[in-house]
């Protein structure tokens, strides 16, 4: 039976195998690791290739519409302060002066909790969750006061739904308790704190060599807007595509790889004519991007919708609509579709100087086009496809005792290995001559492994750990038969069949695309 372990549970034991068979390792980890920051190992950078190579493949090389760009990491810090990163990309941050820890407000949540005479006893907070693990740490946290703070002998009393800590008020913080703290009142009122990584460019430190580490990708592709239409015939609505790394100095980096300080963005800016019907155009980015999350093996059943609300919206959005999965610590935003009207354009047109106009042929007209922006991080996706394969499965062995294997159920299209060759046996000749030779030209065209090492159920076992679709076993069929067929094993089903060495690329064709 399948047991896709839950929550905590499967958080850790996700992290346990990222670990073990080298999808992602803690950066720096011999000098004790730095925070939010991680390497991926030889499967994992595999993986994470296969993302992006697959994402590109589908937005950028089987569309017509829609070209790539690759921009600088640094780029003019008058960039920032026309797009509001200087000013405004900021994150309330929180300090606790008893742990020295810091939070972001808007992942905290306090509930007051009360006497049955409506006394006010306290305002717990907590950091935010899962539901259920939430409601936990609440509790956790309500016993701490009656028994630790308050020093009384039996529990009793209501508390109040949650709020999100940016609600604060001064006077409720005397009697807050932090998430990690043993007193009350030691949480500050939360402030802005801005989460670019500031650097200096050239040979003086000094205001005027100020830069920055980009926090996003998407404003390198406003910037070389005039150069594409310069250089290019692309007609609206047209798209650029980029994947690229970003920056953002994180208050509390969390949940693994799912908020860190480094991270990889692919990410696609529309743009469309300021009169086309800008909310279809939102419908179908919405749709396509649900639809390639499919085709990479993410299951329908985890995905959802959310609209953000009307007054939660930047003020030049028209419309944003995020795609959620549901990750092991909860429900949370994997990509975001944005309508942002013509905002950036303008802003980079009236910072700059430079005409940021699109000439319509059909109107003899200079517009400024609007944008619909799919934006999603790899690193989210990466680890929404190990969250959506891991599972724990009770199988027989080839004595028919049953033991448990750990399998990792990614798509063909993704899948860090897509074929595995195993000899039968290592010292057979015969066996590892045509198991090499197979090895050898199916290497030529996919990323594939040779193993000999060890019980060949052992070796399925691997395998499936790394999540490769397909084992071929080079057996004394294969030599004394005719017609030179392997046994392939099915990593989902562990179903066995003949095949020739034709079927297997013919498989690989059809599933690796």
């Amino acid at each position: 039976m399948s047991t896709p372990a839950e929550s905590s549970n499967l958080m850790e034991a996700l992290v346990s195998l990222a670990k073990r068979r080298g999808f992602i390792y803690q950066s720096s980890e011999i000098y004790g690791g730095l925070n939010g920051f991680f390497d991926y190992g030889p499967l994992g950078v595999e993986l994470k290739r296969n993302i992006r190579d697959a994402w590109w493949r589908d937005m950028v090389h089987r569309r017509d519409d829609i070209v790539g760009l690759e921009t600088s990491i640094i780029m003019h810090p008058k960039v920032w302060e026309a797009s509001g990163h200087v000013a405004g990309f900021t994150d309330p941050l929180v300090d606790c002066s008893e742990t020295k820890l810091r939070y972001r407000a808007d992942q905290l949540y306090y509930s007051k909790f009360s006497d049955h005479d409506g006394n006010t006893l306290g305002y717990l907070v907590v950091q935010e969750a899962a539901h259920d693990e939430l409601l936990k740490a609440l509790d956790k946290r309500i016993q701490y006061l009656i028994f630790k703070i308050l020093d009384r002998e039996q529990s009793g009393g209501v508390h109040s739904e949650l709020k999100e800590f940016t609600e604060v008020k001064p006077d409720e913080l005397p009697l807050c308790l932090g998430p990690d703290a043993k007193k009350l009142g030691t949480l500050t009122q939360p402030r802005a704190f801005n989460m670019m990584f500031e650097t200096n460019v050239g040979a003086l430190k000094d205001s005027s060599s100020v830069a920055y580490l980009r926090p996003e990708t998407a404003q390198g592709m406003f910037v070389d807007f005039r150069n594409v239409i310069d250089t290019t015939r692309v007609k609206l609505p047209f798209g650029l595509a980029q994947i690229g790394k970003s920056f953002r100095n994180e208050i509390t980096p969390r949940n693994f790889i799912f908020r860190s300080r480094e991270f990889e963005q692919m990410e696609m800016e529309y743009f469309i004519h300021p009169d086309a019907d800008w909310l279809a155009c939102h419908e179908e980015w919405l749709k396509w991007c649900q639809d390639w999350l499919k085709s990479i093996g993410l299951p329908e059943s985890h995905l959802s919708l959310h609209e953000h609300p009307k007054e939660k919206l930047a003020f030049y959005s028209r419309r944003t609509v995020d795609i959620m999965f549901r990750y092991p610590f909860g429900v949370q935003e994997l990509w975001g579709i944005a309508a942002r009207s013509d905002y950036d354009l303008k802003q980079h047109q009236q910072f700059s100087g430079v005409p940021q106009t699109y000439f319509d042929e059909a109107t003899k007209a200079k517009v400024v086009p609007h944008v619909i922006e799919p934006a999603v991080g790899v690193d989210r996706i990466f680890l929404a496809v190990l969250a959506a394969g891991y599972a724990v499965e009770d199988v027989k062995d080839e004595k028919g005792n049953v033991e448990q294997r750990t399998v990792l159920r990614l798509s063909p299209r993704i899948a860090p290995v897509k074929v595995a060759v195993l000899p039968l046996l290592k010292n057979k000749e015969q066996l590892t001559t045509r198991a090499k030779a197979l090895y050898a030209k199916l290497k030529q065209r996919y990323a594939v492994q040779y193993d000999d090492g060890g019980a060949i159920g052992k070796r399925y076992r691997r395998q499936d750990e790394a999540g490769t679709p397909w084992c071929v076993t080079i057996d004394f069929e294969t030599i004394e038969k005719p017609g030179d067929t392997f046994t392939l094993r099915e990593r989902d089903s562990m179903q066995q069949r003949r095949i020739t060495e034709a079927e297997l690329f013919q498989l690989l064709g059809e599933q690796v695309y």
